[in-house]
């Protein structure tokens, strides 16, 4: 017995060494950049109306990439601003992500105004948030929330992967927290942002073969820096529920819910800066990351462990929230 408990020390001497080694191999280890400009290449971000997309860009045109830049609007206020403030590189496109006609026109564009080194990169950056309680929501709710931003997502990867390919370039997608933490009022976004980490995940797996490395952008609130989160009255939901949930679900609860959500929009990071830099990185550093988690310093440690805590503990969590208690109260109250 003494002799395997010796032996069960050494392991665990040996793998913590292990583990020291790599997390200070990843702290020591630079990351260098592909190219200290993007001249000769280019690279396609959809959603760029505004937001992160928007911001990137601007970016990727100041470092001398040719950029396609998708948008939803073309002739409205987000890209008329992009190209007004952007070099003879940056090309807005038309592009509705959940239009097979759209996208397939976009790569005609694309192909024919290629640089000499191609298409290096495809952030899909297009999406929308909102949010609501499972039963508040109808399938189009989620038809709809799914369509743009994981089949969207689908759909431009697929169309452009033989330019990327032909390039060993780069895949970007933006996910969320939320595609890992389940929380009340995100059923909807969740279920978008974790099918389209899992096809992510997969294609990553597919693509290592050809040299073409894909990263995933996980940003936790950045409401006020994007103007993405949709917000409405606690009357814009009563008026959505048929009878059945109104005797469920009252008033006096969607009004705290309704408050307590527009509150937490207010908090987290006010401007786009962390979540740009990230991109920056995925789409130039030679060693980008698989996934970028930009929360607080405050909340990093949290997030970081939350995916590897058991279900009864994460489930656990939202009973510390003074309105998951009072939701609790309120609800059955009756």
């Amino acid at each position: 017995m003494n002799h395997i408990f010796f032996i069960g020390q050494i392991i665990g001497v040996f793998s913590i060494s292990a583990i020291l080694l790599f997390l200070l191999a990843k702290l020591f280890s630079r990351q260098p950049v592909i190219m200290p400009d993007g001249h000769g290449y280019a690279v396609l971000i959809t959603g760029c109306d505004s937001g992160f997309g928007h911001h990137l860009a601007r970016c990727l045109d100041h470092r001398g990439f040719v950029v396609f830049a998708g948008c939803l609007c073309p002739e409205g206020a987000g890209a008329l601003s992009l190209q007004s403030q952007s070099s003879r590189n940056l090309k807005i496109l038309k592009l509705d992500v959940t239009s097979d006609e759209d996208v397939q026109l976009a790569k005609k564009i694309v192909e024919g105004n290629l640089p000499e080194r191609g298409l290096w990169a495809v952030v899909n950056n297009a999406g929308i948030s909102d949010w609501a309680e499972i039963e508040w929501s109808t399938i189009d709710d989620f038809r709809h929330m799914v369509d743009i931003n994981l089949f969207g997502c689908i759909r431009t990867s697929i169309a452009f992967l033989p330019l990327v390919r032909a390039s060993k370039g780069r895949m970007v997608f933006m996910s969320s927290i939320f595609a890992f933490f389940n929380c009340l009022t995100m059923g909807a976004y969740s279920v978008s942002k974790r099918g389209l980490e899992a096809f992510a995940d997969c294609l990553r797996v597919e693509m290592a073969s050809f040299g073409v490395k894909v990263s995933i952008i996980q940003p936790g609130n950045f409401g006020q820096a994007t103007n993405i989160v949709k917000l409405k009255t606690a009357y814009d939901i009563w008026e959505k529920l048929d009878d059945d949930r109104k005797q469920r679900f009252n008033q006096q609860y969607i009004q705290l819910a309704n408050e307590y959500f527009a509150s937490t929009c207010k908090t987290g990071f006010k401007n786009a800066d962390l979540v740009v830099n990230a991109m920056l990185h995925a789409v130039t550093s030679a060693k980008p990351k698989y996934r970028y988690l930009l929360v607080s310093s405050m909340d990093m440690f949290f997030f970081k462990l939350f995916p590897y805590l058991p279900t009864v503990l994460t489930d656990a969590v939202f009973t510390l929230s003074s309105v998951y208690t009072k939701r609790k109260q309120m609800l059955y109250a009756k």
